[in-house]
This record gives C-alpha cells, sequence and structure tokens, in this order.
C-alpha cells in the first residue's frame, strides 16, 4: 500500500491544479482549480482547444473589449472545469474573482452566472463549488447561494473566526489554507523550518475538525495550501485535502500505512465551546489573530494578481 492509498481510505483526495493530465493521472475525487492554474495550464499546446472554445464564444458577446475579456475568462474557467468533470467522478472548484472580495451582491451574480454556464454545458450545480474568498461579505454571499442550492468552497480561510463564521452560514466547504499559515509563522519565528507536529498551519485545520465534528455542523473542513507531504500525513482523517500534483506523486511513491489522526469520536471528547458570532464578534475575533489578518489581505491581493495575469493573456488573445 502507497501513503496515497492510505490516505484515501479516511480522505477525500482533491487534486489542486488546472492540469487535466495530472488529474487524469492521480485520479482524486474532486478538483480544484484558480487564475494562476488556469493561466499556467492554458498555454500548453494539449489545452488548445479548450482556449479557442472560450474565446469563440466571448468573441459573440455584445459590449467592449472588457466585456469580451471578462465573458472568455468566465468561459475559460467553465471550460477546463467540463473537461475536469470527464476525469473526477465528483465536484470541481470555481473560484469568483478577487475584486468581488468586499462585495455581496457582486458575488452572488457572478456565482450565478457560473452556475448559468455550467448548466448550459449540461453539468448539473450538485458537480459545481463556487470558491468565494472568505471575508464577512463573502460568507453572507455563500449563505444565500447555499439557500439557492448553490455549494460554495470558501477560501483564503486563515482564522478560528472565518471558520466558525462558515459553519454558522451553513456552507457546504472550507478550505483552511495550511502552507499559508506555515510560510507566516517560518518568518515570524525566523526559522527555516516547524516540525510537523508543531506546525501552526496543521494545527489549526485540527481544531477547526474537531469544533465542526464535536458540534455536528454538516460544513466540510478540507486542508489546503500545503508545503510537504508531510503536513498532509498529520491530518490523515480530515474530510477532505486538496493537494497539488508533486506531493500527490510524492505520496504514491512511497510504501507504508498512514494513521488516522483526525477523527469524529475524537472530536466528540474535544471541550472548546461553542461561539455564536455576529458581525462585531466575528470582526473582533479575527482581528485578534494577526497572522490571519495579514494572509487574508495577502491572499486577497495575490489571488487578485494572479486573475489579472489571466485578464493580459485573455486580452492579447482578444486583439
Amino acid at each position: 500500500m502507497t501513503l496515497l492509498e492510505s490516505l484515501k481510505r479516511y480522505t477525500t483526495i482533491v487534486a489542486d491544479t488546472g492540469d487535466i493530465e495530472a488529474i487524469r493521472k492521480h485520479r482524486p475525487q474532486d478538483a480544484t482549480t484558480n487564475p494562476s492554474l488556469l493561466l499556467k495550464a492554458a498555454q500548453q499546446p494539449d489545452y488548445r482547444e479548450l482556449v479557442q472554445r472560450a474565446l469563440k464564444a466571448s468573441q459573440a458577446v455584445a459590449g467592449d473589449k472588457a466585456a469580451r475579456t471578462a465573458a472568455f475568462m468566465d468561459g475559460l474557467f467553465v471550460e477546463f472545469g467540463c473537461e475536469i468533470l470527464k476525469i473526477v467522478p465528483g465536484r470541481v472548484s470555481t473560484e469568483v474573482d478577487a475584486t468581488y472580495s468586499f462585495d455581496t451582491e457582486g458575488t452572488i451574480a457572478k456565482a450565478r452566472h457560473f452556475i448559468d454556464l455550467y448548466k448550459q454545458a449540461g453539468v448539473p450545480r450538485e458537480r459545481v463549488l463556487i470558491k468565494v474568498g472568505t471575508t464577512w461579505e463573502g460568507i453572507r454571499a455563500a449563505e444565500r447561494l447555499e439557500a439557492e442550492g448553490i455549494h460554495c468552497n470558501m477560501t483564503l480561510l486563515f482564522s478560528f473566526a472565518q471558520a466558525v463564521a462558515c459553519a454558522e452560514a451553513g456552507v457546504t466547504l472550507i478550505s483552511p489554507f495550511v502552507g499559508r499559515i506555515y510560510d507566516w509563522y517560518l518568518k515570524d519565528r525566523g526559522v527555516k523550518d516547524i516540525a510537523p507536529e508543531e506546525d501552526p498551519g496543521v494545527a489549526s485545520v485540527d481544531r477547526i475538525y474537531n469544533y465542526y465534528k464535536k458540534y455536528d455542523y454538516k460544513t466540510q473542513v478540507m486542508g489546503a495550501s500545503f508545503r510537504k507531504a508531510a503536513q498532509v500525513e498529520r491530518l490523515c482523517g480530515c474530510d477532505l485535502l486538496t493537494i497539488s500534483p508533486e506531493i500527490l506523486a510524492e505520496l504514491g511513491a512511497k510504501t507504508g500505512e498512514l494513521p488516522r489522526r483526525l477523527s469524529p469520536e475524537a472530536a466528540k471528547k474535544t471541550d472548546a465551546p461553542k461561539l455564536h458570532l455576529d458581525e462585531k464578534a466575528y470582526r473582533w475575533l479575527h482581528n485578534e489573530d494577526p497572522m490571519a489578518v495579514e494572509k487574508l489581505s495577502d491572499g486577497i491581493r495575490k489571488f487578485n494578481a494572479d486573475a489579472r495575469k489571466l485578464e493580459a493573456y485573455a486580452d492579447t488573445l482578444l486583439r
């Protein structure tokens, strides 16, 4: 048995890539995408047909070049999403642009638009997760979308406050960013590495998972943004883990059996008090975590920069 096979006994594996061949190779249950992953994939010759289909559809859109560029980007996300869904048996996550991070109504409109595009392509909404940034505005948008049957994957999640608010909003899935939390603490402590058993990113997912299971929240936890295989191994038993092709390959190349470290039974024995967060309580608790405040802001800026790179690529094709 490989470590990857062992992990799959307890945890749903999600491929964190836009590379369709990598998804085909590792056979995950679900897959996630984002602008930087799609930009990389779209420039590969293997996916030229997908790009051309999105380009053709965008050129038929009424309006100025900005409208056609937006249509191309949306179409590209859906083209890749549909292709991925031919391989994975589960769901694909499609990301709302970071410019909507503080815009509840804009997020809702974009999510509905993605779902409409998938519907036109014959994909039911049950197979799509809309990725939304975990700001207060994003959480409120996700709450309303979930009520419509549009399922959400909350991204850029760093604080316990974000996790609690998402659970109370009834979102489908959250993606705590293990690696980016790890990065912040490396810099803050002035060290080159942190052992997995002391890793704050791993500990964050552990805390959230236990809280959700203790209080029977339906929201699932998907650890994300891993820097090394050891972080993945420490979270064996988490609902889902989204993993890069490189780490998937590493886990698939090693033999052994991973112990289950997270379970609902163990979570029930923890003693964390149950919280309720209105907007004021949420903002205060989130603000008390300097790492989370910094990484959320930084993440929004970086996601926006990645989206603008994809936008610039689209502009070159639409000339």
